[in-house]
């Protein structure tokens, strides 16, 4: 499986499901990470990308953001309480950049692919990524945050 694969879009049930967390630190688990980096190298915008945006749905999130990459298995969150709104945009959803509001600064405590303990300290667009790589693993979208005339026009504009 270690290739690029196709990424999932925004109507497939498989975006709504709440990820698995990962039992197994084994050689599949690499593979399914080194998948994901080459698939968000192949695509437009490399910010981050969920296992289920390729189809597996698995706690494991990867991310490329302004000279940091790296990967979060079992991802959990900190969020600070200081909001930024900024263009945000998903892979499973190409073309389209809408404004949201999340926190300005995340820490993110998982582990590697090897199941040891990771920690990210991450502010501005690192931050926005990993909040919404996570979401994608809780079967959120980024329009769900969206109030919801909002909500309706990026839904149009997505068709």
């Amino acid at each position: 499986m270690t290739s690029v694969q196709p990424i999932r879009l925004f109507s497939d049930p498989v975006l709504r499901t709440v990820a698995e967390p990962v039992q197994a630190f084994d050689r599949p688990l690499r593979e399914l990470v080194r998948s994901l980096q080459l698939t968000t190298r192949a695509g437009s915008g490399r910010a981050g990308l969920a296992a289920p945006q390729i189809g597996v749905p698995l706690r494991v999130l990867v991310f490329e953001v302004e000279g940091r990459s790296g990967h979060l298995v079992n991802p959990r969150l900190e969020r600070s309480e200081r909001m930024i709104v900024a263009d945000e945009a998903c892979l499973s959803a190409p073309g389209i950049w809408w404004p949201l509001e999340r926190s300005y600064s995340v820490v993110a405590r998982g582990r590697d692919m090897h199941g040891k303990p990771l920690t990210v300290r991450a502010l501005g667009m690192l931050a926005r990524v990993l909040q919404h790589e996570v979401d994608h693993l809780d079967g959120v979208l980024f329009s769900d945050h969206l109030p919801e005339d909002e909500r309706e026009r990026f839904l149009s504009a997505l068709a």
